[in-house]
């Protein structure tokens, strides 16, 4: 099937459907007044959505498994992060559509329609690791049933996602971003020595074991995920119908049009940092404890356990806090994404401002997503392969829904005269590339 994709892609990237005019989206009237933080945009949001219990589980491995010697990929993925995120978030504003809206536009239905569904299938498996987490992390504050805690999560935020107005659903999210600095605040607790930090990011000792690789590749894979697309330009989207007299970048003064963009840019790079900052303050803490004690963990709430007899108990429950908090952060990100990206595929109305009765197509997404992810931790999966087969099916999806956003944003008949160039296409394509280096290399035997 990944072959079949990647030839009609190139086929695709020769030419352009006929119809070059993409519909406009329904707009939806909110006339809240914003805050300063919702004016930091969807970059944040995503970023901070990044690092998912999922993702924390990832950085804590590494860092427990090889010591200060990985953090080098943070620095390496950041640039190329922001370039992917950047674009993806310009495609939405210029157009005023999502990823699989301007697909459908783009291309063959079927490619969007495969793609879709294997985002639909990595962000369930993503969410069953998340609530597993979650519900392991409450368990160690206050004990109790970890699956009525799964249980509970999973309904609060499909609830939240379906009753709460869009604006203030947004301002909540962004709140929740502030929980990310505890893990900041736990690598201050724990003691580091700093000049071998600086020295392994300086002259880091990669190592060429098929184990190095993969954690490299996972690492990676946890930065750049196809859901996070999704999101960002989605959130461009309902950011331009939530107020009134706005319109797709396309269709307004260049003025007008570059002020959104340079907002965009630095929305992404501050976003960005954010996620890939407190991953590395989470790989750091765990190199400076659970390596420096020889202790393999397999999940985030393992790194929270495992923190208190090396750091303390406070560092420990500090830790399972961040794990409950960037849950609920990534929970409505990884099902919100999977129903932008369905109802994109299938012409549905789709946005968190509509009411229940008015995108019942669109919320059944959000609810399968989140009852699915529930579902599957009642087969009380091993914590590493259900991380493995996200990273799988992330994988498989990730390099042909990056090829298909860069081309789109290449093209003059999607974006106009805001058609990507120079620096920002260049780092487009390079995080194309590693991303096709890195999901390929899952498939190579150890």
């Amino acid at each position: 099937m990944l072959a079949s994709l990647m030839v009609a892609l190139l086929n695709w990237s020769t030419h352009v459907a006929a119809n070059d005019k993409l519909e406009p989206e329904t707009a939806v009237i909110d006339r809240t007044e914003r805050s300063w933080l919702s004016r930091l945009g969807p970059g944040l949001v995503t970023g901070a959505a990044d690092d998912d219990p999922s993702g924390i589980g990832t950085y804590s491995q590494a860092g427990a498994r090889y010591g200060y010697s990985l953090l080098w990929t943070l620095a390496l993925s950041y640039p190329l992060m922001v370039a992917i995120q950047m674009i993806s978030a310009r495609i939405g504003r210029v157009t005023g559509k999502g990823l699989a809206s301007n697909m459908r536009a783009f291309g063959p239905r079927w490619i969007v329609v495969a793609l879709v569904l294997l985002l639909a299938a990595a962000n369930t498996v993503n969410i069953a690791a998340d609530l597993a987490a979650m519900g392991a992390a409450i368990h160690l504050l206050v004990r109790g049933p970890e699956q009525l805690y799964v249980v509970a999560l999973g309904a609060m935020s499909a609830t939240l996602q379906i009753w709460l107005p869009y604006e203030r659903y947004a301002g909540l999210l962004k709140w929740l971003t502030l929980v990310l600095f505890a893990y900041v605040a736990v690598a201050f607790i724990v003691p580091i020595d700093w000049a071998q930090v600086g020295l392994s990011l300086v002259r880091p000792r990669v190592r060429l074991s098929s184990d190095y690789l993969t954690t490299v590749l996972a690492v990676l894979g946890t930065t750049i995920s196809p859901y996070l697309f999704f999101w960002q330009a989605s959130q461009e989207v309902e950011e331009l119908r939530s107020k009134p007299g706005d319109h797709p970048l396309r269709w307004v003064s260049s003025f007008k049009a570059y002020r959104q963009i340079d907002r965009i840019t630095a929305d992404t790079w501050i976003g960005m940092a954010v996620s890939n900052g407190v991953g590395f303050f989470i790989m750091l803490t765990a190199a400076a404890t659970l390596h420096a004690h020889h202790i393999e963990i397999k999940t985030s709430a393992d790194a929270a356990r495992a923190l208190a007899p090396v750091a303390g108990r406070v560092a420990s429950l500090v830790f399972a806090a961040g794990i409950v908090g960037t849950g609920l952060l990534a929970l409505p990100v990884l099902a919100g994404s999977a129903a932008y990206g369905a109802a994109g595929a299938f012409r549905w109305r789709s946005s968190l401002s509509l009411q229940l009765t008015i995108a019942r197509e669109f919320y059944s997404v959000i609810v399968i997503a989140i009852v699915g992810g529930v579902a599957i931790t009642f087969f009380h999966l091993d914590p590493l392969k259900a991380l493995y087969w996200s990273a799988v099916i992330n994988g498989l999806a990730a390099v042909p829904i990056m090829v298909v956003v860069m081309l789109m944003a290449s093209s003059q008949r999607v974006m106009g005269k805001f058609a990507i160039s120079g620096l920002l296409r260049v780092g487009g394509w390079v995080a194309t590339a590693l991303m096709a280096v890195a999901s390929f290399g899952m498939f190579i035997p150890g």
